[in-house]
């Protein structure tokens, strides 16, 4: 090969694989004093690399082989050259490569990118990211299993890792892990990206239902609303990414109570009693609300119980229907404590209202320790979604 076809072809590798001229240039030139010194080896002549100049000319490819300002360059040296240098250039774009490859995913990790399937072997997935022919593992843990991938197929995934291996660094990435689920609604949800609206907490069943926990920092920005949208059009496509995965969507409290309550949503709790010391909650629903609290072999509570960190017992109250007929909240000075209506959205309205009111010093109480306000107001409440 001609040096200035070699030349030539630095550029277009360089383009192609999205690596800097420069630093290919660098490649060549090491690795032309590289088989200078071999060269020179081969005629008895031992020769120090850092004795060197390799002066390449970057548009016609011509290389000469300075020692001090006196050009030492052996005839036929040009086709050794190309010989020796391909093989350590080629070795050297590789290594660039991946040093390009990981610096800019390394800062995409937790984002999620588009991809397309393009092998499938012994169970792991092997996508196409498409830039400069990047190439991701789905290892079969961060598959679905309830998800059928084929050749060719255009997925969205989350970068979870980039792993290093013997091949070098690899990319990993992920369908079933639960930061999937929050980076869609991120992407789908604006309030969500804004931070308007905080996803607090996230329990997954990858392929079958996922429950989230959502907040908002703006009292007028309702959290679960902004993440189910218009007529559901917001989730819907989230279930529709997610091949029908059910989405659970509840509102978080900072009262343990509330978020248990809400937690085994979409069934209606009437009490929750907590024992603090074993960070485990006994959970009162009506009768007729049993089997949902505790859900399809028991993934509602499972899924309620990852999401709240607590262990939920669920009991069955006889005759009871929707309604608190004797709401009141118990304290005792021990471990436990009882609320009754947790759900109610008129208590939070009617504090939100004594708060405002009230000016920065009723703010400052936690609207559960604060008994006496609690009690008055929850009053004639019912158990409302």
């Amino acid at each position: 090969m001609a040096m200035s076809e070699f030349s030539a072809a630095i550029n277009q590798v360089a383009s192609e694989r999205g690596i800097p001229v420069e630093s290919v240039l660098d490649s060549v030139k090491s690795a032309l004093a590289t088989a200078y010194k071999k060269d020179r080896k081969e005629h008895g002549e031992e020769v120090e690399i850092e004795d060197i100049v390799v002066d390449l000319d970057s548009e016609t490819g011509e290389v000469r082989i300075l020692k001090g300002n006196k050009d030492v360059t052996p005839s036929g040296f040009g086709r050794i050259a190309a010989q020796t240098a391909k093989q350590v250039i080629l070795q050297k774009i590789r290594e660039t490569e991946k040093e390009v490859i990981t610096s800019e995913f390394k800062s995409k990790v937790g984002q999620i990118v588009t991809g397309q399937v393009f092998r499938i072997e012994n169970g792991v997935i092997t996508l196409d990211l498409g830039k400069s022919r990047t190439q991701a593992l789905m290892p079969q843990s961060e598959q679905v299993s309830t998800e059928i991938y084929k050749q060719n197929q255009r997925i969205k995934v989350l970068i979870k890792d980039i792993r290093e291996s013997t091949r070098g660094p690899e990319i990993i990435v992920s369908r079933a892990d639960p930061e999937f689920v929050s980076k869609l609604f991120e992407q789908e949800v604006p309030e969500i990206a804004s931070g308007v609206v905080k996803i607090e907490a996230i329990a997954r069943e990858a392929g079958s239902r996922t429950k989230m926990a959502v907040s908002s920092r703006d009292d007028k920005v309702d959290p679960v609303g902004s993440c189910v949208g218009q007529k559901g059009v917001r989730v819907q496509s989230i279930i529709s990414e997610l091949f029908g995965e059910k989405i659970d969507i509840v509102p978080y409290s900072g009262s343990t109570e509330k978020f248990i309550a809400s937690s085994l949503s979409p069934a209606k709790v009437t009490e929750v009693e907590l024992i603090e010391d074993e960070k485990r909650a006994l959970v009162s629903v009506p009768e007729d609300q049993q089997s949902l609290a505790i859900g399809k072999e028991g993934q509602n509570a499972r899924l309620a119980n990852k999401l709240t960190k607590w262990k939920i017992d669920i009991k069955g109250m006889a005759g009871m229907s929707g309604v608190v007929d004797e709401a009141g909240v118990v304290s005792s000075k021990g471990e436990q404590k009882r609320v009754v209506g947790v759900w109610d959205e008129e208590i939070k309205k009617q504090i939100q209202d004594k708060e405002d009111n009230g000016g920065k010093e009723e703010e400052k109480k936690d609207i559960l320790s604060d008994e006496d306000t609690l009690s008055e107001d929850i009053d004639n409440t019912s158990v409302v979604e």
